[in-house]
C-alpha cells in the first residue's frame, strides 16, 4: 500500500524517513511535471506544513535558509549585495506563480543541470543542511550535487537548509542567462559572479556557469584571472583569454556544443561587469 503523510514537524518527517522510503514533496513544482500521468508506486512525505523550514535567518557565522524558503521568499528578504545574484536567478525560475511555490531547496534535490539557482549558490560558497533522526552534516554544495538528477542525500536523509556563510556574503554580485526567448524557458547556459572590490582592484572573485557541463561548475581559471585587476575594460580582457576547463556541454535542440562554450564566454563577461557595476547591453567580450 503507498502511504501518504504530512508531518507538522521536522522530528515526525526524520521519524518517518528512517521507517522506510519516501519521496518528498515541498513545492511540487518539479515533482507533479516529473509524475505526470503515471501512478504513484512511492510513498509520498509532504513537508509543506512543516513551517519551520521556511524563511530566512543568520547566526553570528552563516546566513541560513530554510529548506522550505520560496523563490518569492528569497527575493522579498533584505539581504547583502552579494545575494544579488541569487535574487536576479530567483525571477528567472519559472513564472511568478512558480517562484511563489517552488523551493529552493528543491531546486538542488532536482539536481538539473539547468537549475537556476545552482551557480549563483555556488559563488556563495553554499552548503547544505542534511538531517536524519540521528544526525546533522553539512556538505559543500559542489560536494552535494553529483549529477543530473543525482544527489548526496542518503536514505533517511533530508535538506533542511541552505547555509551561506558570512565571509563569502561579501562583495557585490550578478547573475546572466541565456534562454531561447526572455521568460519560461530553460537555460542555453548561466553564469553567477561575485566580486570584492577595494581601491577600485579586484582582492576576490567567484565565477560559476551551469547548464554547460553536467553539474554546475566554479571556474577557477577566470577567478585567477580576475584577481588583482582593475575595475575597468581589464576585465572582459582576461575573461576572453582565461581557461574555461571545468566546462565540458553537450549538443542538443537548445544550442550546439561549441555555442554554449563560446556563449558561456560571453556571459561570464556579463556577469563580471554586471558585479563590478558596469551593465553591458553590447557585446562584453570582443570577437
Amino acid at each position: 500500500m503507498i502511504r501518504y503523510a504530512k508531518p507538522t514537524t521536522i522530528d515526525e518527517a526524520l521519524a518517518l524517513l528512517g521507517e522506510a522510503p519516501w519521496r518528498i514533496l515541498a513545492g511540487g513544482t518539479d515533482f507533479y511535471p516529473t509524475q505526470g500521468a503515471t501512478p504513484f508506486h512511492e510513498n509520498v512525505l509532504d513537508i509543506n506544513g512543516l513551517a519551520a523550514l521556511r524563511g530566512i535567518a543568520q547566526t553570528e557565522d552563516h546566513w541560513i535558509i530554510g529548506a522550505r524558503t520560496t523563490w518569492t521568499d528569497l527575493i522579498r528578504h533584505p539581504l547583502p549585495a552579494a545575494f544579488d545574484a541569487l535574487k536576479q536567478a530567483a525571477r528567472e525560475v519559472g513564472s511568478v506563480q512558480i517562484q511563489n511555490v517552488a523551493s529552493i531547496a528543491g531546486n538542488l534535490c532536482n539536481a538539473s543541470p539547468a537549475a537556476d539557482g545552482v551557480p549563483a549558490l555556488l559563488v556563495l560558497d553554499a552548503e547544505v543542511e542534511l538531517r536524519t533522526v540521528a544526525m546533522v552534516r553539512h556538505l559543500p554544495l559542489e560536494k552535494f550535487i553529483l549529477g543530473n538528477r543525482r544527489t548526496e542525500l542518503q536514505p533517511g536523509e533530508m535538506v533542511t537548509a541552505i547555509r551561506v556563510p558570512k565571509n563569502a556574503a561579501t562583495g557585490t554580485s550578478a547573475f546572466v542567462k541565456l534562454g531561447a526567448r526572455r521568460y519560461l524557458v530553460i537555460s542555453i547556459a548561466m553564469a553567477a559572479a561575485r566580486l570584492t572590490i577595494e581601491d577600485g582592484i579586484v582582492g576576490n572573485a567567484a565565477v560559476a556557469v551551469g547548464s554547460c557541463s553536467v553539474v554546475a561548475k566554479r571556474l577557477s581559471g577566470v577567478e585567477a584571472a580576475l584577481r588583482g585587476l582593475p575595475v575597468d575594460h581589464a576585465l572582459a580582457t582576461a575573461i576572453q583569454s582565461a581557461p574555461m576547463d571545468e566546462l565540458s556541454p553537450i549538443g542538443d535542440v537548445r544550442g550546439s556544443a561549441e555555442y554554449r562554450l563560446d556563449a558561456a564566454r560571453e556571459i561570464v563577461a556579463r556577469a563580471v561587469l554586471g558585479a563590478a557595476g558596469h551593465a553591458s547591453n553590447d557585446k562584453a567580450v570582443a570577437a
